[in-house]
Parts: structure tokens; C-alpha cells; sequence
């Protein structure tokens, strides 16, 4: 009984001495907090999507106290929350922000199924990430969507959905808060985190990542970029440039002019607002149709005959000069051209000499036509 009794006391009177020590401790190394971030805290939205460059609201609000101090807010913006978030927490600081650029997610893809047709089948996991380490897709594009939907997870908002028809993503400009988690999802870099212009998020993008050659993007989709220069020689703003057989608009120096979307003969850019996409009717060559109930080997038999590409009119010839030995076999029958005939049988050939027309083949060959 008394080696209990002895047991808790010491465990007892050591637990006062490590709680004192603890709160010794705490009081001596305390970290006192800005009162002002649990203030800026309060007034963020909380989704904690790390749109604004930090892990969560909680490392914005740290931000903006310590930017506030430095005395300027410049730089910072809360995608969620959007302007008025924005300067509720200037006015919490003390400070004046100014208006943020606007942002949109855009996907610069359009390889639908009409337009990048799929060659293989991707029996894996659903997930655009795996696929896109362990194989090029099911197209033969190597840059373009791999479809699996891995930017639909990462949306919060639910900004952006999976159209069933073309397989490829889309965004809805008017939930997107161009917080950036669909462009972090996407293994392939597809979708841009892009600055537009005005509350109508009207932009001109080209929808397109394949860098390969004219040639071989031509092959890979209807509507790749080819690199052909048409957009960037008719921009009149110089925010057109092509680089790595890409054409790329500039948001920053894009004037809107619609010169670019006006000249690109592919239709691969498109003009994005709230209201939806844009594209530009290219007019594709239709393949001829045939006659109803022909085939490809019907009434072959029937057909009119070619007409050859040059009509040959015989010619008449009479040979005044000595011919060579290669032209007296062609004309005379076989002849030793090792040894050729010498001046006195020129008679005997002479002889066998014909002026019947020649078939094309001799003419050409003795450069008579």
C-alpha cells in the first residue's frame, strides 16, 4: 500500500514540476500573432485552393499583413473572393489596392473526336496523369488532351466539366475563379491560368500545343497550329509570335483586333468571352461523291480511253551523215561497237538505210525530239 502511495506521489509532484517548466517555457519563447491576420483570415473565403501562390488562407492573410507593412499590397489577389475580398482587406490594413487583372482558365485543346480522330484504345486507369506516363494517349497527338478528366476533379467550383460529345474539357467563365488547381492537375500543361479583358473575359487564345512540324500536325489534327506565320504577319500589335512551330497570343499585348482569328486558315484560334467560344468556319475540301450504284471497278470496260499527254506525229528522216555505232545497231541489227565499221562498209550499210518513220523511242534516242 505505501509503495502506491509513494508511486503517485512522485508522479504527481513530477507533473507539477514539468507543467511549471512548460509554462515557463511558453511564456519566455511565446510567438505573439499580428492580431490583423485573424482579422484578414475572417474575410477570405477559406476554400484554401492555394490560387493565390500560398498554402491556404491562412498564409494569404500572413502575406497581406506583412505586404501591408511594407506598404503596398501589389502582387497579391485572392482568385476566389475576387475584388471586393480584396479590398475589404485593404481596408482592415489600412491600404488602397488597386483593380486586379482578370483571369480565366482556358483549355488550348480543341482535338475533338472529329478532329483528332482516336487510333488506339487506353485500357488503364482513369486518370490523365497515369496515362500520360505510361503511353502518348489514344490519338496521334502527343501534346493534346488525354481526356481523363484529372482538371474536372481538381475544380472546387465546379468551373469545369467533360463534354461527353468531344471528349474534351470545358470551361464555364462564369464559375471559374482562375484559381489555378485544373492547371496544376493537368500532366500535359494544357490549361492556362490566362489574363483577359474586362468582366466579359473576352480573349483571343490559340487552341493548340503541338509543337511537331506543319506536316505531321497536319496529320495529327484538323485543326493543329502549322506554324504557317498568317496570325502573327497580320497582327498589327505584335502580340502574335511563333516559336517551336507554335503560334502563342500574348494576353498582355493583345489589342482584341481579331486580325490573327480573321487570318489563320486552320481555325485554330478562337475567341473566348461569358458568352462561350468562337470559331472560325474553315471550309474543308469534300471528297467527290460517286454516282449512285457505281463502284470503283463498274463499267471499267466502258470508260473512254486515256488520251496520252503528248500526241507523237511521225516524221520523215533521211540520214546524210554517218551514224554512230550505237545508232547503226538500233537501225542495222547488232554490231561490234568494240571494232566499229570502217569507212569502206559504209556502203553495206548504206544499203539497209530505210525511210520509213521512226517510232518516238528512236527519235529521242537519236535526239530528234
Amino acid at each position: 500500500m505505501n509503495v502506491i502511495l509513494i508511486a503517485v506521489i512522485v508522479l504527481g509532484v513530477l507533473g507539477l514540476v514539468l507543467a511549471g517548466a512548460l509554462y515557463v517555457m511558453s511564456k519566455k519563447f511565446a510567438v505573439e500573432e499580428d492580431p490583423r491576420i485573424g482579422q484578414v483570415a475572417e474575410v477570405l473565403p477559406g476554400a484554401n485552393c492555394g490560387g493565390c501562390g500560398f498554402p491556404g488562407c491562412g498564409g494569404m492573410a500572413a502575406a497581406c499583413v506583412k505586404a501591408a507593412d511594407a506598404g503596398s499590397l501589389e502582387g497579391l489577389n485572392c482568385p476566389v473572393g475576387g475584388q471586393p475580398t480584396m479590398e475589404a482587406i485593404a481596408g482592415i490594413l489600412g491600404m488602397e489596392v488597386g483593380a486586379a487583372t482578370p483571369k480565366l482558365a482556358v483549355v488550348r485543346c480543341n482535338g475533338t473526336c472529329e478532329n483528332r480522330p482516336k487510333s488506339v484504345i487506353y485500357d488503364g486507369v482513369k486518370s490523365c496523369r497515369i496515362a500520360n506516363t505510361t503511353c502518348m494517349g489514344e490519338t496521334a497527338c502527343a501534346y493534346g488532351c488525354l481526356g481523363c478528366g484529372d482538371c474536372v476533379a481538381a475544380c472546387q467550383f465546379g468551373a469545369i466539366t467533360m463534354n461527353p460529345t468531344t471528349g474534351i474539357p470545358e470551361v464555364d467563365a462564369t464559375k471559374c475563379t482562375a484559381c489555378g488547381a485544373c492547371a496544376k492537375a493537368c500532366p500535359r500543361s494544357i490549361i492556362e491560368i490566362r489574363a483577359v479583358n474586362g468582366d466579359n473575359k473576352d480573349a483571343f487564345v490559340v487552341e493548340c500545343m503541338n509543337k511537331d512540324k506543319g506536316a505531321q500536325a497536319m496529320k495529327a489534327c484538323a485543326v493543329s497550329c502549322i506554324a504557317c506565320k498568317k496570325c502573327e504577319n497580320a497582327c498589327g500589335s505584335d502580340a502574335v509570335h511563333v516559336e517551336g512551330n507554335l503560334a502563342y497570343i500574348n494576353p498582355e499585348a493583345c489589342t482584341l483586333c481579331g486580325q490573327c482569328f480573321d487570318a489563320c486558315p486552320r481555325g485554330t484560334i478562337v475567341s473566348l468571352s461569358v458568352k462561350g467560344i468562337e470559331r472560325k468556319n474553315v471550309e474543308k475540301k469534300a471528297a467527290v461523291p460517286k454516282p449512285a450504284g457505281a463502284s470503283s471497278t463498274a463499267n471499267v470496260a466502258n470508260a473512254a480511253p486515256a488520251k496520252p499527254a503528248k500526241e507523237w506525229a511521225p516524221i520523215d528522216i533521211k540520214f546524210d551523215a554517218s551514224l554512230l555505232p550505237s545508232q547503226q545497231i538500233l537501225l542495222a541489227g547488232p554490231k561490234d561497237i568494240s571494232n566499229p565499221a570502217p569507212a569502206a562498209k559504209e556502203s553495206e550499210f548504206e544499203a539497209k538505210r530505210t525511210d520509213a518513220p521512226l517510232p518516238p523511242s528512236q527519235m529521242i534516242l537519236l535526239g530528234l525530239k
